[in-house]
């Protein structure tokens, strides 16, 4: 670990990565062997999860070939000098901020979506000028195996460089001193993450989780709301760190609610060889998740399948706040509902936890919608939809408190991995007198009044 750490220190302070031609180079070089080898990609995730090509693409692969066409079309922009406006204290002369890579880049990936969370931080990391040692997660074996195979094959190892193993493996890396970290994953190691960074203050990003709520107004496009609500909870089998956690839906339209939901995932007929489900990542998370299933309160699923690794979409009714499966993210298919007369409560209750990663509003009430974006804290969201914010790579994305430090995504993917550097320039035509000795009242009132003159 040492070794690779050390190769590629040397090699950031050659300067070549600071060369964006270098940089769109390498990105390109990425997307083309990612390219080449997609049928090795769509087996490799088929073997971890049972995922389809379909479902590959659209959630993996497809959001990763975006992020490298976006860096490499912006990837000018965003590293260019940035002028700034100088103050009047410091006529004559002129303000600018460089970005700069930060160095040597850590970047350990999490197994629910083992190629975007993995690759997508790399890809900023790479525009801004980084190199990368990535430690994909090694629950996912077979996707974390070919990852390795590929990028090591393809790059010199003194810029990106594919580290497999598991806890010893990352426990060794942590042990090393790198110019920043980025890590996906469970709040629990995020904070083992974020105590090793301290050692060596690396600044880090931490992209974790939490029970992100779902909150549905009687106002809401009922068939609208409970169609992106399945596909939104149930897509990866909800192992999907922004997926909705629970629902809290108006008493008011709960049976049509609940009514329209076991419809909709009948109809959706949620089956892995429909190409449109997985399995659970593996038998420790399956027997977690059955768990969390009270038998008296299925309102629809309940059954699971030990030998196959499934659980069927599972909808829990007469939940309250107070029960076990309220308490930890579920991660997994199950669906807890939650009926609510006022909203105050219901926000009451959700201000209680830590801050969600997300936060899912259904509602045409304007007045209603203000009220939870601004009383409620979470990390990113998105009215009458779910998971669907995080296809805009114009917003950032991250967790705000317990679920999550930092934010990626296009331009701010690229802001993370980045130093941006503040210089101010002066002239010396001509140096005033007024900070020298002698200290004088008529200096110390001309600089007051510099100090807070505005142009």
């Amino acid at each position: 670990m040492h070794q690779i750490v050390t190769s590629q220190k040397t090699f950031f302070q050659t300067n070549v990565t600071k060369n964006c031609s270098f940089r769109i180079k390498q990105l390109k070089k990425l997307e083309k062997v990612l390219k080449e080898n997609e049928h090795l990609l769509n087996e490799a995730i088929f073997k971890d999860f049972k995922k389809s090509e379909f479902e590959n693409y659209t959630t993996e692969l497809g959001i990763i070939y975006s992020e490298i066409n976006t860096a490499c079309k912006k990837l000018h922009k965003w590293a260019s000098t940035k002028k700034a406006t100088t103050n009047f204290l410091n006529f004559p002369g002129k303000s600018y901020i460089i970005p700069e890579p930060l160095g040597v880049t850590l970047i350990v990936g999490a197994w629910n979506y083992p190629y975007q969370l993995s690759i997508s931080p790399a890809i900023a990391a790479i525009a801004a000028g980084n190199t990368v040692v990535l430690k994909p997660s090694e629950i996912a074996t077979a996707t974390s195996a070919l990852l390795a195979r590929i990028i090591n094959s393809t790059f010199d190892p003194v810029f990106f460089k594919v580290v497999e193993g598991g806890v010893p493996t990352t426990t060794k890396l942590l042990n090393e001193k790198f110019d920043k970290i980025f890590f996906t994953g469970s709040t629990a190691v995020g904070k083992i993450v974020y105590k090793a960074a301290a050692n060596n203050l690396t600044p880090v990003t931490l992209e974790l989780g939490g029970k992100s709520p779902v909150i549905i107004d009687k106002s809401c496009n009922l068939k609208i709301c409970v169609k992106r609500l399945v596909w939104a909870k149930f897509l990866n089998a909800g192992q999907t760190c922004i997926a909705p956690d629970y629902v809290c839906v108006d008493e008011s339209i709960k049976p049509k609610f609940l009514e329209q939901l076991k419809q909709e995932i009948t109809t959706s007929n949620f089956k892995i060889e429909n190409n449109n489900y997985v399995q659970i990542i593996n038998k420790k998370n399956m027997k977690r998740l059955v768990s969390l299933i009270n038998k008296e309160k299925p309102y629809i699923g309940g059954t699971y399948n030990y030998e196959e690794i499934t659980i069927d979409p599972t909808v829990l009714t007469d939940i309250n706040f107070s029960d076990t499966i309220m308490e930890d993210e579920i991660f997994g298919p199950i669906l807890p509902i939650i009926s609510y007369n006022d909203i105050d409560e219901v926000i009451a209750q959700i201000k209680l936890k830590p801050k969600p990663l997300s936060c899912y509003i259904f509602s045409n009430n304007n007045t209603f919608i203000k009220k939870i974006e601004k009383e409620i804290s979470f990390g990113s969201g998105a009215i009458n939809d779910a998971i669907m914010q995080i296809s805009n790579e114009n917003l950032p994305f991250g967790g705000v408190g317990n679920s999550g430090i930092g934010s990626y995504h296009g331009e701010y993917g690229f802001k993370t991995f980045s130093h941006y550097k503040s210089i101010l320039k002066k002239s010396t035509l001509f140096e005033p007198n007024l900070k020298y000795f002698p200290l004088t009242d008529l200096k110390l009132k001309i600089i007051k009044f510099l100090m807070h003159f505005k142009l």
